[in-house]
């Protein structure tokens, strides 16, 4: 009966949402290599005054740290971003559109792309885009509509040669002077850097993140200093409008446990200390019986090329009280997970602690986590705290559910997958694969494993965060294919897993090249991740597991067997633990340098011609719905209503005019 339930409430979620696939628009907007789509927010109608109050104040809370991570990406970003947006919106703007609509769209594209990156570089490529308009029309454009601009902008704008990389991976390359990332102040270099980082490591059981939340100088007389972010400090102007609307959270928070987590991200963002900031991070994962729920501040060290200074994000979600159910079922069961893994048995967790996990839905979105955003969350991030007190882990569904509604019908599985058999089994079972593969990667991959003693986070330095999500990925295709997971009735059968061993290999291999320019290696930990995986796996298939066939002139991926393939994750998450266990920083160097950054130039080319014969853009991204408030004579709440018609360039003008506390040079 227990399993016919959800089946049944499932069901009913699905008739729910065809009635309202009917009227909801999902696309909004498409440019360049770019889709903006819309993302709805089902039972916000049914929750409590009280709980609709919290989200509107806590995602008020989000909105306010936009321009924090517009200058950590760059710090020119914020003056590039506002000479554009004040040339956009001023009165001869329209003049200028008629008497050169050719440049103007240009100009207008380019803006439209500096709003989704957070800046003037690629959010995945990390490559720097270059305006389609001239710099002349720019000057000419801005001294007609009489805007003021900072004229150090130009070169980092129209100069190819100017900070090319956000952030650069490449071998051998300073790491902090290759990168335009504003984590590090100018002339700051690697060596000082990680020297300084050395010197004021913590090496107590219970150590604070030196370094989360600040930015290394130099000082007047050549030294390194720390500026730290918080009020009074960096990004204090914007820090205080954040703890402003944390402060009312406080009015509405669900109980006390949640409030005591509010309370200890506030002083975390009044005083910069770390110390709170691990208070915090144990109050939080303490919190479980709260709806709403956050992350709101520095978390995700992917940007900074050190990986230890964390880039600022929120996302306001609450908990789908059906689908989670799914994601109980395999926390419940993160102790059988962790002990039947391949890993040797003194890298395994003798006890799993605390893994919680729920399929959320998404509220708002905001700074690294908008317009782009991940599709599952596993926090905190300290080793210790997840050891100690257990981690969250959440699936964001409503915003997976866009993604599948919006790519309905757009000719890719015809073109890449390699038969109708193939075709068949991915569209019955390929997005329940996705939620599921999801669901293991963040609630079991990231809270598997143990670090040996004395090893730390950044052992694998600028390698760690490929290696971390390898990791993941390898944990959650792994037990994929485990009849466990029939058994607790998350998959349907022992066939369904194969559309998600075919999805994994055939993006890691060849479609997810559309999104890496001709001649370009791959350098998102992300990308290389899943390239490391199918590559690794590819070369390693001696049995002839896993093939590339060629048919009529266009190259495939076929899969021979599926058991085979399997014990080739086991094998590679295995050795992947190992190396995270030991910080054996050599052998992690090695494994990605050889199978996750380089590509094949003539799959490459193959693969995104034929792409681009779909027409489709490779990367998708949101807009937010706008909370409206009702109040009574006295001011008080009485409602908060959604509204889904703004678009994308309003939005963003908007968030440009109410959320735009920080000077333009920080």
């Amino acid at each position: 009966m227990k399993k016919l339930t959800i089946i049944l409430a499932a069901a009913c979620i699905m008739c729910g949402c065809q009635q309202k696939e009917q009227s909801f628009q999902y696309n909004v907007d498409k440019f360049y290599d770019l889709e903006i789509l819309r993302y709805d927010v089902p039972e916000f109608d049914q929750l409590t005054l009280q709980q609709k109050s919290l989200v509107y104040c806590l995602s008020e809370a989000a909105l306010w740290g936009r321009d924090i991570l517009f200058d950590q990406n760059g710090r020119y970003n914020l003056r590039i971003r506002r000479a554009c947006e004040a040339l956009y919106e001023s009165s001869s703007m329209q003049a200028l559109k008629s008497s050169n609509p050719e440049e103007f769209a240009a100009f207008e594209r380019y803006l439209k792309r500096v709003w989704f990156s957070n800046g003037i570089h690629h959010h995945y490529s990390e490559d720097k885009f270059l305006p389609e308009f001239s710099q002349e029309w720019f000057v000419n454009a801005c001294t007609k509509a009489g805007v003021t601009y900072d004229e150090s902008i130009l070169p980092v704008m129209f100069d190819p040669a100017v900070m090319p990389k956000r952030m650069t991976a490449q071998d051998g390359v300073d790491l902090i002077l290759g990168s335009a990332g504003n984590y590090y102040g100018e002339g700051v270099t690697q060596a000082e850097a990680e020297a300084w980082y050395a010197e004021h490591k913590d090496n107590s059981p219970e150590p604070m993140w030196i370094g989360l939340n600040s930015q290394l100088v130099k000082d007047e007389n050549g030294q390194i200093a720390e500026r730290v972010y918080k009020v009074g400090g960096l990004y204090g102007e914007a820090l205080e409008h954040v703890v402003y609307w944390l402060k009312q959270a406080l009015n509405y928070a669900e109980n006390d446990a949640q409030r005591l987590a509010i309370s200890k991200m506030i002083e975390f963002n009044e005083t910069g200390d770390l110390h709170t900031f691990n208070e915090y991070c144990i109050a939080w994962v303490r919190d479980l019986d709260s709806r709403v729920d956050y992350v709101n501040g520095f978390t995700e060290t992917y940007s900074d090329p050190l990986g230890i200074t964390g880039t600022w994000e929120s996302m306001v979600n609450f908990k789908d009280l059906a689908a989670t159910k799914r994601t109980q079922l395999i926390s419940e069961n993160a102790q059988w997970f962790e002990d039947h893994s391949t890993t040797d048995p003194k890298y395994k967790k003798e006890e799993v602690k605390g893994v919680t996990a729920k399929v959320i839905t998404a509220a708002i979105l905001a700074g690294d986590c908008y317009p782009a955003t991940p599709i599952g969350i596993n926090l905190p991030n300290a080793n210790w705290i997840r050891k100690e007190y257990g981690s969250k882990s959440v699936t964001i569904d409503n915003l997976m559910h866009a993604y599948n509604e919006a790519a309905k019908g757009n000719g890719f599985n015809e073109e890449f997958m390699i038969d109708d058999n193939i075709r068949a089994i991915y569209e019955q079972y390929g997005a329940t694969c996705g939620d599921l593969h999801t669901d293991l990667h963040e609630c079991v991959g990231h809270g598997s494993g143990k670090l040996m003693p004395g090893v730390t986070k950044d052992a694998l330095k600028e390698h760690s965060s490929t290696i971390e999500e390898a990791r993941a990925d390898l944990f959650g295709l792994y037990y994929l294919a485990d009849p466990k997971l029939v058994e607790l009735g998350l998959l349907p059968n022992n066939e369904a897993y194969k559309a998600g061993y075919y999805q994994q290999m055939m993006n890691g291999l060849m479609t997810q090249l559309v999104r890496i320019e001709p001649g370009k290696d791959i350098e998102e930990a992300h990308m290389r991740n899943r390239q490391l995986i199918a590559a690794w796996v590819y070369d390693h298939a001696a049995n002839k597991e896993v093939e590339i066939v060629e048919r009529d002139g266009k190259h495939y991926l076929q899969i021979n067997d599926y058991e085979g393939l399997r014990r080739l994750y086991g094998e590679l998450l295995a050795e992947i633990q190992r190396i995270t266990s030991e910080g054996d920083y050599p052998a992690a160097k090695a494994i990605v340098e050889k199978y996750a950054v380089k590509v094949d130039p003539v799959l490459h080319e193959e693969i995104r011609a034929r792409y681009a014969k779909l027409n489709l853009a490779p990367y998708k991204g949101f807009v937010n719905p706008v909370y409206k408030v009702e109040r009574n004579a006295a001011g008080e709440f009485t409602d908060v209503k959604l509204d889904f018609t703004e678009g994308y360039i309003e939005q963003h003008l908007r968030y440009s005019h109410d959320y735009s506390p920080l000077p333009s040079v920080n």
